[in-house]
């Protein structure tokens, strides 16, 4: 470790464990979040990590590099690059952290082949609630190292942790297999899940209308070359959508890696769209050149805290064992009838007991439901406990970076309590909240979307925090 990586983490240890003396509780504050959550910090109860943003050290021979928490998954891929490597999972959003996506919950289109984010890791440094720093492994610590994914920041503070890198290409070669029912998806996902590719997902536009993607690295395209990072550039789920209608059989393409590893950047997959409703601005191509400033994920969620817009719009991600996967989406279709649909296949963690994708099952599809504008507040919660009630049924999961609002009951059903309160126990962590008190929705914030996005455009947006 870097002499001043431990400077920072020593003295954080000292404010750590004065907290624990005078048994006051706290929330670390990360400067920045991806969870649609209003979040609101007191001052004189935070421990503050927002300078823990560096890549510490790339090592090429053993491929790993040892990062701080509130790196980016842009910053990482643009460190590692250099070196000709990059992270196996990398986040489809470039804002995303690696604190974040492994303590909440992070997988992208190669999680077919190595599961959630925290499964690429081979150790995580922590400061425990105590004060204590240690270093936890499948060798030491073991209990708390499969405790950290998944469990919001509430047992331990990521302080730095060492990823495994694999080898880099210049482009990725994309092969679009179109599908026409929830039940081909199924299928088209499970056959390329088992071959020798490097990513799979896909997208339906509509019960009859699909994609399923399959990319492979390369360094030559031998194929048209497409590009989404910029602002004349199509956003990618419309990309696809365009593309589908003339080309119904399928098609091929080349994605330089970067654009290829954000491309759902600009817009926040499909997301974006809404913001051209809320004002009234028309929904071309034209437009999204001109708006494209404030349409990357960074900005938009930087609105969505300072407006409270999220209290209007469904946004979940859910994780279903794929055998029940078709009955989802149906339900889906039926109830809410909200496309598109974003389509993830996952590898189980039989490891991490707080990690959604640790379900008992061979085979994961996550689904990716961000809906339409639902302006009546009960209406909108009925949607999402709509949405939960299912996944308790299917024995799925759902993500926490959304609105939950799950029982307690409801919500330990798919969780070991008993384990996650000893674990709290054995490393002091009992004055910190939960994981339901974290991601549970319990107060109704005021939406000002107008002011939100002046806010964000003249960079005025910040996450709250109070005196």
């Amino acid at each position: 470790m870097s002499n001043l990586h431990n400077k920072k983490i020593q003295s954080l240890s000292v404010r750590v464990e004065q907290f624990f003396k005078n048994k006051k509780p706290f929330r670390v504050f990360h400067g920045s979040t991806n969870s649609t959550r209003v979040l609101t910090f007191k001052e004189n109860e935070t421990i503050d990590i927002s300078n823990l943003n560096q890549v510490v050290s790339i090592n090429v021979e053993k491929r790993t590099a040892i990062i701080e928490p509130n790196v980016s998954m842009d910053q990482l891929v643009k460190a590692t690059l250099k070196y000709g490597l990059v992270p196996p999972i990398v986040m489809e959003f470039p804002g995303i952290t690696v604190g974040g996506a492994i303590q909440g919950n992070g997988g992208e289109s190669s999680s077919f082949k190595w599961g959630a984010f925290n499964q690429t890791f081979n150790w995580y440094e922590v400061i425990t609630p105590d004060g204590k720093i240690l270093k936890t492994s499948s060798h030491e610590y073991e209990d708390l190292y499969n405790g950290i994914p998944g469990s919001a920041g509430t047992l331990a503070i990521l302080t730095a942790a060492e990823i495994k890198l694999i080898p880099a290409k210049k482009y990725v070669v994309l092969n679009y297999v179109p599908v026409h029912s929830f039940v081909e998806a199924k299928t088209t996902l499970e056959l390329f899940s088992n071959q020798s590719v490097d990513f799979v997902d896909g997208i339906m536009f509509s019960k009859t209308c699909g994609v399923i993607i399959v990319g492979l690295f390369s360094n030559k395209p031998n194929a048209k070359i497409e590009r989404f990072s910029r602002a004349r550039d199509q956003w990618y789920y419309l990309h696809a959508e365009n593309t589908l209608k003339n080309n119904p059989e399928g098609w091929t393409e080349a994605v330089p890696i970067t654009d290829y590893l954000f491309r759902y950047d600009r817009g926040a997959f499909w997301v974006g769209r809404f913001a051209f409703e809320m004002f009234e601005v028309p929904y071309t191509r034209f437009m999204r050149w001109l708006l494209n400033p404030i349409l990357h994920t960074r900005k938009l969620y930087q609105a969505l805290q300072e407006s409270g817009a999220a209290q209007q719009h469904v946004v979940q991600d859910l994780v279903l064992p794929a055998n029940k996967f078709v009955e989802f989406a149906d339900f889906i279709d039926v109830e809410l009838n909200t496309y598109p649909l974003w389509l993830c296949p996952m590898l189980p963690d039989t490891t991490s007991p707080f990690q959604l994708n640790n379900l008992k099952t061979d085979a994961i599809i996550n689904v990716g439901v961000w809906g339409d504008n639902i302006p009546n507040y009960d209406e909108f919660i009925k949607a999402n406990r709509l949405i939960e009630n299912k996944v308790l049924e299917l024995e799925g999961k759902k993500w926490s970076y959304a609105h939950s609002y799950f029982t307690k009951n409801e919500f330990w059903s798919m969780y070991d309590k008993k384990h996650y309160n000893q674990l709290r126990k054995k490393y002091h962590a009992t004055s910190l909240p939960t994981i339901y008190d974290k991601i549970t929705v319990k107060k109704r914030h005021r939406i000002e979307k107008k002011k939100a996005v002046l806010k964000t455009l003249f960079g005025l947006a910040k996450l709250r925090i109070e005196k």
